[in-house]
């Protein structure tokens, strides 16, 4: 008994022990010649029928493939003879336009290093792309929401400028009455729809973009229609599994082109420097202010690309693809902006004016007089300040709700579009787990692996920030060193695994088509079978293959009606907010 599991295990790892040194082989010219070889023979000990079972030995020219143990004895451990013409076609009708889709991604970081890592993290993990791409929307939806029973002077324009930093590394502050001061004083009514019109440019639809997504569709929906026509023609060294685990790209690149995101560091940067000229402050005198550039470098609303130690580097980056990293700070300084204006409208609501008793009421509705905007420093920063009781909580409303409900439909297009691939090739002969299947699982496991370590990261890189400025006792101290190490690891853990997954998942479509997989041991499924019950398909003319049209089939339908649900749903999510 030892020694047969000995032998088993012996034949698992022989690919893997001499197939660096292996040469290359003809399966087919194996199979036919000890098939031709058992005929004269009369004996059909090695031959197996499409479900694997034995040949007996009047039905020898019946016999479709042979055992792993046979093939491996006859063979050897050596790969098919790849063919140009097949790895040219294979990768021009289904690697190559998803390569090409990559470039209309949104990217505008300063550095070109930046914009080529984002696009890894993408490629390496399409969990996390459409994670940050929806909790974006969401974040939207939910300041947009808040904003909405507000009746005070420029918050529409406060909503856009949110909305518009969100790929930004937004900072508040009310340090010297900033904040305030800019929501309060009418000399300020200017800086609002101003800044929110700079930071009104949109990347989005081009004749490129619809161009290269058209391109990438009608390839796709040609050649699937091409290998459904004939299954049979290249089955091991089809591009139908590599087609559908690419999928998730169309509808990444459609819901990032139907948000436009203001990702140009660049030109938001520009834009926000523009406004600093038209914001003001109030000073002690009654009615006096004084440009906030007059006294020092630091604004209410800014974005702080030069931070000496952000809670997390990938705050500072524009790319899209980081608001996993920015989403909970932005969200909480989108709720300080949102407080200060929520308490200056209900003073409004109940008629108090910045400074004295007297309201000076308007003929307009929900209109507040400039005179009653106007005071002094403490009045103005009293108008707006939230109640002595009231602790600010490191966390904004909803927060871990909405990152919930962003994680379960981007885990539904990964999974959806990488188990078509599976599906794809599992039922395909040799059925069952093997070398091509696995490496769409590994490919899927990685991208989930890597969106969880780079979300908890984020996690606890705010948590680490939110808390440093505390007092806090040593043992305190201790832990948010470790919680900050602990985010470091996890983000540069993510990364690293992220540019392997990349290289990985582009590799595997290319060890596909140069037929590095057509060998006994892929061929003949032996990771789901074990190399006792493994068998290797040959001949595929005379078989009836409708279980793997079928399962084509249905990976189409799988990884298309995922894809098409997340582009309904952001083409819902977007019309709900002013973006």
């Amino acid at each position: 008994m030892r020694d047969t599991k000995k032998i088993r295990l012996f034949l698992l790892l022989l690919p893997f022990l001499n197939g660096a040194y292996a040469s290359n082989i003809n399966i087919t010219d194996c199979f036919m010649k000890f098939m031709n070889n058992a005929n004269q023979t009369l004996n059909a000990s090695g031959l197996v029928n499409v479900n694997g079972g034995n040949v007996p030995s009047s039905d020898i020219m019946n016999a479709v493939g042979f055992t792993y143990e046979t093939c491996l004895s006859q063979c050897g451990s050596g790969t098919q003879n790849p063919t140009w013409a097949n790895i040219s076609q294979q990768f021009g009708a289904w690697l190559l336009p998803y390569l090409a889709l990559i470039s209309q991604l949104p990217f505008g970081a300063r550095h070109r290093v930046d914009n080529l890592m984002s696009a890894i993290l993408i490629v390496g993990s399409p969990v996390l792309a459409g994670y940050s791409m929806i909790l974006t929307i969401l974040n939207a939806n939910w300041i947009s929401r808040r904003f909405d029973d507000l009746r005070f002077p420029n918050t529409k324009s406060a909503v856009r400028i949110l909305i518009s930093l969100q790929q930004s590394p937004l900072r508040i502050s009310n340090e010297d009455s900033l904040l305030s001061s800019l929501v309060v004083l009418p000399d300020n009514d200017e800086w609002w729809p101003t800044t929110a019109d700079f930071l009104d440019y949109t990347h989005t639809w081009s004749i490129a973009s619809v161009t290269t997504i058209a391109w990438v569709v009608v390839a796709y929906l040609l050649t699937v229609a091409s290998s459904l026509s004939d299954v049979s023609s290249n089955i091991n060294s089809n591009g139908q599994g590599t087609g559908s685990v690419w999928l998730w790209l169309i509808p990444i690149v459609i819901g990032w082109l139907q948000l436009s995101p203001k990702c140009d560091y660049t030109r938001v940067r520009k834009a926000m420097d523009n406004a600093d000229a038209t914001a003001f402050v109030a000073t002690d005198d009654s009615d006096g202010v004084v440009k906030a550039s007059d006294l020092s470098e630091k604004r209410a609303v800014s974005i702080d690309t030069d931070m000496e130690n952000p809670s997390s580097p990938d705050e500072m980056l524009t790319p899209p693809v980081y608001n996993y990293a920015r989403a909970i700070s932005w969200s909480r300084s989108a709720e300080d902006v949102f407080n200060a204006f929520r308490i200056a409208s209900n003073n409004a609501k109940d008629h108090k004016p910045v400074t004295g008793t007297t309201w000076k009421n308007s003929n307009k509705k929900n209109f507040v007089e400039p005179s009653n905007r106007k005071g002094n420093v403490s009045e103005v920063n009293a108008y707006c300040k939230l109640p002595r009781y009231t602790r600010r909580s490191p966390w904004a409303t909803g927060m871990f709700f909405r990152m919930f409900v962003a994680s379960l439909l981007p885990l539904a297009l990964q999974w959806a579009t990488t188990g078509a691939a599976v599906l794809v090739v599992y039922f395909t002969p040799t059925t069952g787990l093997g070398c091509r299947s696995l490496g769409y699982l590994i490919y899927g496991a990685l991208a989930t692996i890597i969106w969880a370590m780079l979300v908890m990261s984020s996690i606890l890189s705010h948590y680490a920030s939110s808390y440093s400025d505390r007092p806090r006792s040593p043992f305190s101290s201790i832990t948010i060193r470790l919680v900050k190490a602990a985010s470091n690891l996890l983000r540069w853990g993510g990364k690293l695994v992220a540019i392997v997954n990349a290289i990985w998942i582009i590799a595997a479509g290319m060890l596909q088509f140069t037929s590095v997989y057509d060998n006994c041991y892929c061929n003949s499924s032996v990771l789901g079978r074990g190399a006792q019950y493994a068998y290797d398909v040959i001949l595929f003319d005379s078989l009836d293959l409708s279980q793997t049209k079928a399962a084509w089939f249905g990976a189409l339908a799988l990884a298309g009606t995922t894809s098409l649900g997340f582009i309904f749903y952001m083409s819902l999510l977007t019309d709900l907010v002013p973006i």
